[in-house]
Formats: C-alpha cells, structure tokens, sequence
C-alpha cells in the first residue's frame, strides 16, 4: 500500500513544477510578441538597404568591382558561425542546431578543407569546448532579444577573419522560424557577399495570436518594395565606394535577421515544451490523485474491518 504521506507530498511537488513550466510558457509567449515587434520595427531599414543595393546593381555589375567583401578566393579555411542559445529548457533546439554544424565541420573535413567555430550562446560554446573544438572566437551573454549593437560584435569579428584572410568563407548556421512548432536548422553563406537576387520578393513576418485561449502563429504576406533608382540620378561619390560603405551595413543586416529567427525558434520551442510539460504535470497530479484516493479507500476500509473484527471478537 502507497504511503499516503509521500503521494500527498509527490502532488504537491508537481503542482508547484507545474505552477514554473505555465509561468515560463507565459514569459516565452510575450518574449515571442516582442520578437515579432522587433522585426517589424527593423523592416523599414531592411527594406531600404535593398532597394539602395539594387539600384546599385542595376547600374554596375558586382563582380566587376575590385571589393574586398565580394572577392572569392580559393577555400581552404570555412569559419562556422554558430547561432544557438544560452539556456535550456527548450526542447531540441539547441541539438539541432549544434548537430548541424557538426555535419557540416565533418564534410568540410571530407573535403579536405579547414574550419573554425564562432559561436554565439553559451549551449554551443560549452559543446565544443569540452570537445576541444577549433573555437577562434564566442559571444555569450547577449540579449534574448537580438540588437544591433550585438550584430555589429559579431559582424566586426567576421569581417576581421575574413579580410585578414584567415578563414575564405563565413557560413551561417542558425534555426529558422517556420511555426510554433517548427523551425528548421540551416547553412547560409554570409562571406563573400553575394548580394544578387534583391529584386522584389515577397517577404512573410509571424504574428502570435490566441484563439479558443490556445496560442497560435499567423504568416502575413509583405511585399519589399525594392525599385530601381532613376536613370538620371547622379551619385556624388562614384557607385564603387557606395557599395564599399553599404556592403558592411548589408552584412549586419543579415546577421541580425538570422539573429532574430534564432530568437524567434528557441522562444517557440521553449513556449511548445514547457506547455508540453504542463500538460505531463497535469496527467501525473491525476494519476497520483486517483492512487491517493485508492490507497486512502483502502485505508479506511481496512480500518473498518479492523473495528468489525475487534466488535465480533468482544462479543
């Protein structure tokens, strides 16, 4: 027989977990919206840089330009930029993301090609640090929701590697938001530039919304409104020293965005496991409750039989 004592002490434990995993689906859920915000309110510039570009590439061909952010050298070293998270407690994301990278360091090494690590969040770091991993540099400690001012950090670092030819490509490998419920680790060539394909697309932004008291994501459609320049514009400087200056600015444009839906990917996946785990919490306080109620009728019942014994006895 259960001791009651201990099942009554076992509900409460879990009432309490349960209590932390519904407060952090909460927080993850608002920390989500303000994800959303953020990209909202970084559009406009986004936006702009390409429509600044492509009117650039409308009047000059890129490859023809002597810049050093478009120049394409023999690869012989990659740097693996690696975007994961500082904490736990959601899911596999941070698996994911670092299984990625890992295949993509071993089919670099198939090729006979070198590669370092840069990483950003504290998860990726400690993964490869214990496993004595080429690490030239790592970013911890950043905010959950991404800033410029990060973006630039870790902009600085590339440009620096690159340019300084120590690595000859700058891959990305971050998570990209689909839904609350999935997102999908994947590589991106950040260095060298290759800026092509800035005509106009249409873009999509994520709105978290609740329907029926159950959180849901919503995709809407947003065109870029990317045009050429006019044909008579005259630029002061000459387009090449333009494109020197922006290139950079397109750089942490992307970098910020990769950060942003890495944000975006760990806070859903944090919010699905922690209501994942509300919902165990839920089932175990029901299966303890109806042992405890069991172990509880048995009890009485043998108290009673005690006493209808001891009754016969006397008699």
């Amino acid at each position: 027989m259960p001791n009651l004592k201990f099942v009554r002490d076992r509900i409460k434990s879990v009432k309490n977990t349960r209590k932390i995993t519904e407060a952090m689906r909460l927080v993850a859920a608002a920390k989500v919206r303000r994800a959303q915000e953020q990209v909202t309110a970084t559009r406009p510039f986004a936006d702009r840089l390409a429509q600044v570009l492509y009117g650039l590439q409308s009047r000059l061909k890129f490859e023809d330009a002597d810049l050093p952010l478009l120049k394409k050298r023999q690869i012989e070293n990659v740097g693996l930029l690696v975007i994961s998270g500082d904490r736990g407690l959601c899911g596999g994301y941070n698996t994911n993301v670092i299984r990625r990278a890992e295949n993509r360091a071993k089919e670099l090494t198939a090729e006979g090609v070198g590669y370092k690590y840069i990483l950003v969040g504290r998860k990726a770091d400690q993964y490869f640090r214990r496993r004595n991993q080429p690490i030239d540099a790592n970013f911890t400690g950043l905010e959950q929701i991404p800033t410029a001012v990060e973006a630039n950090q870790i902009a600085d670092e590339l440009l620096s590697l690159f340019l300084s030819e120590t690595v000859d490509r700058v891959e990305l490998v971050y998570t990209r938001f689909v839904s609350l419920v999935s997102s999908r680790p994947v590589i991106q060539t950040l260095l060298p530039l290759d800026p092509q394909g800035l005509e106009a697309t249409d873009d999509e932004i994520f709105r978290l919304t609740t329907r029926g008291g159950e959180f849901r994501v919503e995709r809407e459609k947003i065109e870029t409104p990317v045009q050429s320049l006019p044909r008579d514009m005259i630029f002061e400087q000459d387009p090449v020293q333009i494109l020197n200056a922006l290139l950079p600015l397109y750089l942490n444009n992307q970098i910020l965005r990769a950060l942003q839906e890495a944000a975006a990917s760990e806070l859903a996946a944090r919010m699905t496991a922690m209501n994942s785990a509300s919902e165990n919490a839920s089932e175990m306080v029901k299966s303890l409750t109806l042992d405890y109620n069991k172990a509880r009728q048995a009890a009485i019942t043998q108290e009673i039989l005690e006493v209808v014994g001891g009754a016969e006895a006397l008699g």
